[in-house]
């Protein structure tokens, strides 16, 4: 599985050049519920309905982001410019499948210095909503002892929903929440990931109906 590092002058340029596009077609705008801490790293764990929500928070995100974006993806020259610029690392359908390989692969991008994006529902919303999370953003946080940074993407599945081809002129809205600190009391304890993921939960349907 390639993790190079991406390109540092290709990333400032990409991501400025999607802030601009979003900002003026889409109206993009972007809230931020807490000042990020200088030099603290995060698991950011973002709901998922649309190709577009990568891009959208490796733009406005204010430090490269490193996260796994399926193998079909980069397919498109375009898209494969895109994403790989902002960060993402190529998985094939048989590594998503394993799912312990892929967080092992996770934990081991965190480990080497890189805020990481999740999408905890393990794929795309087909209807927009957000769907159940699974746990495997909780586990990452338990073991690397990762503050984790909720985001909410409004108006992406209107824009380009599954099987669309080209984004529409929607007014998008990125929301990047509290931070979840978790203290060692609860990073060591057993049912440290029903903890997390309570927390984790509660934070993101909070985000949805703001």
């Amino acid at each position: 599985m390639k993790q190079k590092k991406p390109n540092a002058f290709f990333y400032r340029f990409m991501r400025m050049f999607f802030r601009i596009a979003f900002t003026l077609y889409n109206r993009c705008s972007v809230k931020w519920l807490e000042d990020l801490k200088p030099g603290e790293r995060f698991v950011v764990a973002c709901n998922h309905c649309s190709n577009l929500d990568p891009i959208l928070i490796g733009s406005f995100f204010p430090r490269p982001l490193r996260y796994f974006a399926k193998e079909e993806l980069f397919h498109s020259w375009f898209l494969r410019t895109a994403i790989t610029a902002l960060g993402a690392v190529p998985v094939s359908r048989v590594d998503n499948a394993t799912a312990a390989s892929a967080l092992k692969s996770f934990m081991k991008l965190y480990r080497e210095g890189s805020d990481v994006l999740i999408f905890p529902e393990g794929g795309r919303s087909l209807d927009g909503r957000l769907q159940p999370l699974e746990a495997g953003v909780a586990l990452i946080a338990s073991h690397e002892n990762a503050p984790i940074l909720p985001a909410y993407i409004r108006g992406s599945f209107e824009a380009m929903p599954p099987g669309a081809t080209f984004v529409k002129p929607v007014r998008i809205s990125v929301t990047f929440g509290k931070p979840l600190r978790f203290g060692p009391e609860v990073y060591k304890k057993r049912g440290s990931r029903e903890v997390i993921m309570g927390e984790l939960t509660a934070a993101m349907k909070a985000l949805e109906s703001a």
